[in-house]
């Protein structure tokens, strides 16, 4: 499992907020690829929350094309690489999630 910077995903309440240069080149994207892909609906993201021995964990999933990239979030915001769930796991929106502008500062 590839560790990933804590920084990269920031969550409150229900709102995440993932760093466009961490997640970009998962997707075989450029920063601007991915910002305007996010834009026109063709990113599409999971948020599965865990339950039970799970509770305080979240599996972020992002798929573009027939590229799919997973991270877990720890209970203590520790990020790592993890194995996308299933594929009947399908979302049916666009990605809502924000991403980070690492050169502005905004969120």
């Amino acid at each position: 499992m590839t560790a990933i910077p804590k920084e990269a995903v920031s969550v409150a309440g229900d709102d995440v907020t993932v760093d466009a240069e961490v997640l970009a080149p998962r997707l075989g994207l450029s920063v601007t690829a991915l910002q305007q892909a996010m834009n026109e609906g063709k990113v599409r993201t999971l948020v599965e929350r865990g339950e039970d021995e799970d509770a305080g964990r979240m599996r972020l999933t992002f798929r573009y094309g027939g590229i799919q990239f997973s991270v877990m979030r720890e209970p203590g915001g520790q990020l790592h690489e993890t194995e996308p769930p299933p594929p009947e796991r399908r979302p049916v929106r666009p990605s809502l999630m924000q991403l980070m502008d690492s050169d502005s500062g905004d969120h």
